[in-house]
């Protein structure tokens, strides 16, 4: 293996998960396909075309040309546009040519990822033309490929995986992101600290601390007297962070204390994915 040890977590969480996707679609008949998933205005087809496309990317293949249709009602944002693309294209594909696009993909990805040598701080395409680093590039796609199975599971009603190495990652990107969830979208404020205490198959107590000039940070030590404390599954808070489910829709799932507008700010701010 040629592949930098700080990047073989990602690799590993990446083949876990896409090995599971192609074990999650490949019996599927072809009216399943058209399943709709918790991902917003994405059906099983869709979550697959995606995975193959953002894959495709990063093998370096050119991106489609293709016009989108004005009526995708989920689609808001250049971002989204962006991501669509790759969705769209395949839209008309049948069962069998979803599956073997699919495997030829996983193929050369695996093939890749073996004779990966480049560095981790190595500059790699990423969206809309941008360039992010190699590791950025290989977490995002752990990140994506993980949520993307959860999606499926939820869809098809094979539950699993949610301690998987993909988990691991999602833990630590959704985590990256909660301080500015809490200082800047949701407006705690300064010199508070609000609890977040996490059990399931991946379990974790953090506390975001806001500063005096109201930035926030993490850590996992404990806190005495904070603003707010939110306690809730490992399952609830990954689909609450993705934005496939609202906090009224989970509010049994949930226990808050302290402050009830903090809480509530907290988390109808808390869906960071894009």
């Amino acid at each position: 293996m040629s592949l930098h040890p700080s990047l073989q977590s990602y690799a590993d969480a990446w083949t876990h998960s896409i090995d599971a996707i192609s074990d999650l679609v490949s019996p599927l008949m072809e009216g399943e396909w058209n399943r709709r998933t918790p991902c917003p205005g994405w059906s099983v087809r869709d979550i697959v075309s995606h995975v193959i496309g953002l894959d495709c990317e990063a093998l370096g293949d050119p991106r489609p040309i293709h016009t989108l249709p004005r009526d995708l009602y989920h689609v808001t944002n250049e971002h989204q546009r962006y991501m669509e693309m790759q969705v769209d294209v395949r839209r008309h594909h049948t069962a069998p040519e979803m599956t073997s696009e699919l495997e030829y993909t996983i193929i050369r990805r695996n093939r890749q990822l073996r004779n990966e040598s480049r560095r981790p701080d190595a500059l790699v395409r990423g969206p809309l033309g941008t360039e992010v680093t190699l590791e950025e590039s290989m977490r995002n796609r752990a990140f994506d490929l993980w949520v993307h199975e959860q999606d499926l599971r939820t869809t098809l009603g094979r539950p699993g995986n949610l301690d998987s190495p993909g988990a691991y990652v999602a833990r630590d990107v959704l985590l990256a992101r909660l301080p500015k969830v809490v200082a800047k979208d949701a407006g705690a404020p300064a010199n508070s600290a609000i609890v977040f205490d996490v059990h399931g198959p991946v379990e974790f107590l953090r506390t975001v601390r806001v500063d005096a000039d109201g930035v926030g940070s993490i850590d996992g030590s404990p806190s005495l007297g904070p603003a707010a404390t939110l306690a809730l599954d490992w399952e609830t808070y990954f689909r609450l962070a993705c934005g496939r489910v609202t906090p009224e829709a989970v509010a049994d799932r949930l226990k808050t204390e302290g402050d009830p507008d903090l809480t509530s700010a907290i988390l109808h701010n808390f869906t960071v994915t894009p």
